[in-house]
């Protein structure tokens, strides 16, 4: 039986199965299988939609195929999202599968949402960090001027369907993409989860445990999605890591060099980790003890104190900042997160440098 996670506010699913077929056929069966669609890029449609192929009625679904790449995650793609639904008939009955990664999730429910003032869509996450982030919590979005995120909404998918087996089609910096946003579920939850996590290899990861892994980091995301949907309190606990990891991200874009998500969010991680000593009072060998295990996985994206002035401005484009104050999420221990942090700006200077040291 396929593993299922009810998410309450608003009304969705996600399963997670091993018959990746059947469910999506059920689902479909809701729909006039004239009027569905399938947004895919140049790798999804390659390695992900054969594995769809059996389903019942899907041939008849129309192919949407942009390119890959975060820095295709704009305005521009989703003109052609929109031109190509208006264009083929789509009306307000339409269902849009998202077949890929963050990148396709986020843009194309954002497409959905937005055409006709709303269309159903579900999400098929292929990439780890898919599965374990964006199958949860609706926020939907499109990079604008180089800055992560800055225009999007609120608004889960239908249905959100997780099938393991696509990390097969993976490569290694898209797994340990995921795995970073996994590592910081842990950190916010429990100390157990996290110890879990250590003693996988994952460069060569046991199928079934990662199975489990990845519901389990489903069902921690879902908890604090759950009881906070538009991000106002206790949601916020999702963004540790993020504040540092998103102008890491960032400025890669600005450089023309742009990493994996997760890579910057792993950078990220380490910096606040700096905070959560200096503001918080997390242990100190705790830390160290986390960052070199997160330096071990994840090693960049470089950077040097000449670039620590752009760092720290990309940061006051963040969407958690209140009145010019610069917001972040920390850590007083594993598992104990406090959200709404306003750190001195010469420790957030000196959490910019020890990112570095790493």
């Amino acid at each position: 039986m396929p593993l299922k996670l009810k998410i309450e506010t608003p009304a969705s699913s996600v399963t997670v199965t091993e018959n990746l077929t059947t469910v999506l056929s059920t689902v479909m069966k809701c729909y006039n299988q004239e009027n569905i669609f399938i947004l895919v890029d140049e790798n999804t449609r390659r390695f992900c939609l054969p594995e769809i192929s059996e389903t019942a009625g899907i041939n008849r679904a129309k192919i949407i195929e942009i390119k890959s790449g975060e820095e295709n995650k704009s305005i521009d793609t989703c003109g052609i999202i929109w031109n190509f639904l208006s264009s083929n008939g789509a009306d307000r009955e339409s269902l849009l599968i998202n077949l890929g990664g963050g990148v396709i999730c986020d843009m194309g429910g954002f497409a959905a949402a937005t055409f006709k003032r709303g269309i159903d869509f579900i999400n098929i996450p292929t990439s780890l960090l898919a599965q374990v982030d964006a199958s949860v919590g609706g926020k939907l979005g499109i990079n604008f001027l180089n800055l992560k995120n800055e225009i999007g909404l609120f608004q889960e998918p239908r249905y959100v369907l997780v099938y393991p087996a696509f990390i097969r089609t993976l490569d290694r910096e898209n797994i340990l993409s995921g795995f970073a946003e996994m590592i910081k579920h842990a950190l916010i939850s429990n100390e157990e989860h996290y110890n879990s996590l250590k003693q996988v290899d994952i460069h060569n990861p046991d199928p079934d445990l990662l199975m489990m892994l990845i519901f389990e980091s489903i069902r921690i995301k879902n908890n604090f999605v759950s009881c906070d949907f538009k991000d106002k309190n206790k949601r916020k606990a999702l963004n540790f890591g993020h504040t540092l990891g998103h102008a890491v991200e960032s400025l890669s874009m600005i450089r023309g060099r742009p990493v994996r998500h997760g890579i910057a969010i792993a950078r990220g991680m380490i910096g606040e980790l700096y905070l959560s000593c200096k503001c918080n009072g997390f242990d100190k060998t705790i830390s160290d003890d986390i960052c070199q295990f997160i330096f071990n996985i994840f090693q960049g994206p470089d950077f040097n104190k000449d670039d620590q002035p752009c760092l720290a401005e990309l940061i006051t484009h963040d969407k958690k900042n209140k009145s010019a104050m610069l917001n972040f999420t920390l850590l007083a221990d594993i598992g104990k997160v406090t959200t709404d942090n306003y750190p001195a700006e010469k420790d957030i200077f000196e959490a910019i440098e020890f990112m570095n040291t790493f």
